[in-house]
């Protein structure tokens, strides 16, 4: 493997920022200030992290997860962001975050949403185990219009490395 995830600073949120308007990221992600992803480092129900390239000492994404403050141990994945496409470092990602979650944590579910359009991403989701579980139509409400999302989830009876 490549990558590896590590822990946010408050000196890179000013990556995890550009990553997240960048044009191949901006219409897939929810916006946050620079305040707000600051905040979420402090908090003990999310996981804010790096995904970070291991040989070349450099971010290539960044993941926040939520949930690790309730009894229910489901983690969501609320965001997965990267910043260069099309060499496997999304999968890669999932995979040490299904690790996170079901191995060293022993966690019962992981689930996100995504949106229904973004179909290079439920494709990936699915190869990496995860189910559709549900569509919430027109629920998100993106500038000037609605858009729909799918509720996808994996079990911790269903994870395989």
């Amino acid at each position: 493997m490549n990558i590896i995830l590590k822990e946010t600073r408050e000196t890179d949120i000013p990556f995890v920022l550009e990553a997240e308007t960048d044009p191949s990221n901006s219409t897939y992600v929810d916006h946050w200030t620079f305040n707000k992803h600051r905040d979420s480092l402090m908090e003990d129900d999310i996981k804010h992290m790096l995904i970070f390239h291991e040989k070349e000492n450099r971010p290539v994404g960044y993941v926040i997860m939520a949930g690790f403050s309730g009894k229910h141990r489901s983690a969501e994945l609320k965001r997965l962001v990267i910043t260069e496409k099309g060499k496997g470092y999304g999968q890669q990602a999932i995979k040490q975050i299904k690790r996170l979650v079901f191995r060293e944590l022993g966690f019962h579910r992981l689930w996100l949403d995504v949106r229904d359009h973004n179909n290079k991403a439920i494709k990936i989701y699915e190869e990496q185990g995860f189910s559709i579980e549900g569509h919430l139509r027109e629920c998100v409400f993106i500038e000037d219009h609605y858009e729909s999302i799918y509720i996808m989830g994996l079990l911790k009876n269903e994870y395989t490395d």
